[in-house]
């Protein structure tokens, strides 16, 4: 079924939630954030309140504090059924009570509950949270501070408990009871060329001579209608670090706290492999739930979800290297393949997933992932085509834990690259199965192209794996590291590796120092980077790195309050408890004890609401069980929601046991699928080969007639491919190099096909197809 929300606040009905108020400091590439939610109780009657909100998969909540008055209340850290416990009790007492927690079925989805608020009195509830900030391709430091909570689809298991099921009412964004601000300070000694960011802000105000420091705020009037993202550029590449901490000996004898604590960045410079993999499954597992028809964001002319979906697997497809495997599902409330099995590369076969692909709409109702998962696993594996699973979807699902456990669980035969489609995806979904199964993870949101992204990654799967990665230390004598970070068995270029380490023993005089050396081996070839640090910790008052170390840890144990296995299930408590970090074990609980009067007067239940996104009001009815005129939804309601079926559509078999797809319904529809888009076009036109065929279709986007191109041929009895190939190479390198990126791989195939079929005249196809389309490409972009 669908999760309700709950029906629509009533504008005379107070809200409590006044305001959020965050300030974020981020040094190099670990940020620090402070939300601050401010309550105000405005009625005559004591109120218990709830507010669902999400937060980062990655971010290590280590702190709840409560100001209730002008008095401080700081929470404490337990096991999550004795917090609540302490809580329904302080309730049942009429005290004051607070009670944070992550939600049971998904580590990105919180909630803050407030019991026993008197009338009249304000509270102000701050929560302090660390975490690692991730590279994108370009250098840029991003930062997200997630503030759409997507309604999450629920499937057929059962989800009693969860954070979710408080049904929180939802308004629409002009009439959100409450305001958001965010201040941001960043500091590099390096330096900060210049931020970015998809809302609007300050100007940026720099510090410091060298712009080591700036700070920025958001403009007022943020709206939560997308997430909040800041892009970070440092004036230098990043270099091997390693910071040591200080630990906490004196609170912490024996504990996670009391050694010193070491964090080691590496952004090892790999080379690209000059042969790239040609072998390989690859399966692209495509969301096709009801909400892949809205936008990718609120920005004018953004594509639909669906959409650029397509369009996405059509690059991909072309970008396939001839005698790999593949096989296309798309999926919602039930699945569907595109083959019954993985089929071979061939010009026959991607043709038929094309026609497939033109074909797609979001028409699968929910979105229930686990299922064909579990369906992909269950097939055979490849001799020599090791699995590269690519999955897409905008994560709007309730139980994340079970899909990460089931992707954990076959880890050691795949990689898997996941795709965040629109603000809101859940981080810990996306996130979560990329980091088990050794494979890369990218969110796409506002004018973010879900095309280039996926092409980056399956350029990064067609590279060859680094491997044997290896963490050595020297250190002086009667000092050793324990490692605390899982072994990362894969490593891409332009990825960066942290690892963190507890350093026991004796420390040195302050002027010892140590060294860690990263070794890896690429096509057999060992490489290694080293860097020397201080010895002498410093002090950090939030104990940064051991956090961070602590919550490393517990991405890699933690598989959920019910499923961790009982064996972790021991690790994770203390480690969480030790080091102050929330867990799925744990939760925040702190009691008012300042007041001896219990309060008075029958407790009122008063939800904080969410904003309604775009495309939500076609959601309505299936949200809220409330009628709407003429509300039409994208998603099943629970009454005619369809069981989980698997489906294959498609003709009766042929003899080489493929079944084709469902011919083209229509020119029009090639027509509304690629529409104006001639680089599109283009590519569509290309084979699996690498080559194009010299046709009316080439003539068109070239914007001259077929007489003209083969009268222009210049080399008597040429192959009327080459010339087509060569004028098409020449036309990306003219018309789309700005989008490189997403056509550089079927590019490659192309110069390959050329220089294996056209070598003794390449120079002079080249040379007139340069003069022919007037361009002023340089010949040398034909080289291998």
């Amino acid at each position: 079924m669908v999760l309700r929300g709950g029906l629509l606040t009533r504008k005379e009905e107070p809200v409590p939630l006044k305001s959020i108020c965050v300030t974020l400091s981020i040094r190099e590439f670990v940020a620090g954030v402070s939300a601050t939610l401010n309550y105000e109780n405005e009625e005559d009657v004591p109120l218990e309140t709830f507010f669902v909100f999400p937060m980062d998969d990655d971010s290590a909540v280590y702190s709840f504090e409560a100001v209730v008055d002008g008095k401080k209340i700081k929470a404490e850290l337990q096991e999550k059924r004795k917090a609540h416990s302490i809580y329904e009790s302080a309730i049942s007492n009429r005290r004051q009570a607070f009670l944070l927690e992550e939600d049971k079925y998904s580590r990105d989805v919180f909630c803050c509950n407030v019991g026993n608020l008197n009338p009249g009195s304000k509270v102000a509830l701050t929560l302090k949270s660390v975490q690692e900030l991730p590279l994108e391709a370009d250098g840029a430091l991003r930062y997200v501070l997630p503030a759409v909570l997507n309604p999450r689809y629920r499937g057929s298991g059962s989800f009693e408990d969860s954070c979710l099921d408080m049904k929180p009412p939802v308004v629409p964004l002009e009439d959100l009871p409450y305001t958001f601000s965010m201040v941001a300070t960043i500091s590099s000694q390096h330096g900060i060329e210049r931020i970015q960011s998809n809302c609007p802000f300050s100007p940026t105000e720099y510090l410091g001579e060298y712009k080591t420091s700036a700070q920025v705020s958001l403009a007022d009037g943020h709206k939560f209608d997308r997430d909040v993202e800041l892009l970070i550029y440092y004036s230098e590449v990043h270099t091997p670090t390693v910071a040591v901490e200080m630990g906490q000996p004196k609170d912490n004898p024996d504990g996670f706290m009391k050694d010193p604590s070491a964090m080691v960045c590496f952004y090892p410079n790999i080379p690209e492999a000059q042969s790239p993999v040609i072998c390989g499954e690859f399966v692209f597992l495509m969301d096709r739930s009801g909400s892949m028809q809205c936008p990718i964001s609120k920005q004018d002319k953004s594509q639909l979800r669906i959409e650029a979906a397509k369009e996405t697997l059509l690059l991909l497809l072309k970008s396939l290297p001839i005698g790999c495997y593949f096989n296309v599902y798309g999926f919602g409330s039930s699945y569907e393949a595109f083959f019954p099995n993985s089929v071979q590369y061939t010009q026959q076969t991607m043709e038929e997933a094309l026609r497939r692909v033109k074909l797609m709409q979001a028409d699968l109702g929910g979105t229930e992932i686990l299922t064909p998962l579990q369906i992909i696993y269950r097939e055979p594996s490849i001799a020599g085509h090791p699995l590269q699973l690519f999955v897409f979807t905008d994560g709007e699902v309730t139980d994340t834990f079970n899909i990460i456990n089931e992707v954990k669980r076959n880890r050691l035969r795949h990689r898997c690259f996941s795709f965040g489609i629109g603000e809101g995806a859940s981080t810990s979904l996306i996130k979560g199965i990329a980091r088990v199964a050794g494979g890369t993870s990218e969110f796409i949101t506002g004018k973010d192209r879900m095309q280039f992204k996926a092409l980056r990654a399956l350029k990064r799967a067609l590279q060859p794996a680094v491997e044997d990665i290896s963490v050595s230390w020297d250190l002086p004598r009667g000092l050793s590291a324990k490692m605390l970070s899982p072994e990362q068995t894969v490593l891409y270029k332009g990825q960066r590796l942290i690892v963190y380490a507890l350093l026991s023993g004796t420390m040195p005089p302050a002027e010892a120092t140590g060294e860690v050396n990263l070794k890896y081996t690429l096509q057999g070839k060992s490489l290694e980077n080293r860097v020397t640090f201080s010895l002498q910790p410093k002090p950090d008052d939030n104990f940064t790195i051991h956090r961070l170390a602590a919550k490393s840890f517990l991405q890699a144990k933690d598989m959920g309050f019910r499923d961790t296995p009982a064996k972790d299930k021991k690790d994770v408590l203390k480690i969480s408890i030790d080091c102050g970090v929330i867990s799925s074990q744990t939760a925040f609980i702190a009691v008012n004890k300042n007041v001896n009067k219990p309060v008075q007067g029958p407790l009122t239940c008063r939800d904080v609401p969410r904003p309604i996104l775009f495309g939500a009001a076609s959601m309505m009815p299936q949200y809220h069980g409330c009628a709407l005129p003429n509300a039409k939804s994208s998603y099943f309601s629970p009454a005619s929601q369809p069981t989980r079926t698997s489906r294959y559509v498609g003709m009766p078999d042929r003899q080489d046991g493929c079944k084709p797809c469902k011919p083209m319904v229509s020119k029009d529809l090639c027509a509304l699928v690629f529409g104006d888009n001639h680089l599109v076009q283009l590519i569509s036109l290309q084979n699996a080969d690498g080559s194009w065929y010299l046709d009316e279709n080439l003539a068109g986007i070239l914007g001259k007639s077929l007489e003209d191109l083969l009268a222009a041929v210049p080399v008597k009895d040429a192959n009327s491919s080459s010339w087509a190939t060569v004028l098409a190479v020449v036309w990306l390198h003219s018309n789309a190099k700005q989008m490189k990126g997403e056509w550089e791989l079927l590019e490659k195939k192309a110069r390959t096909w050329i220089h294996i079929h056209a070598a003794s005249i390449m120079q002079e196809l080249v040379k007139a197809a340069i003069v022919f389309t007037k361009s002023s490409v340089d010949p040398s972009i034909f080289a291998l």
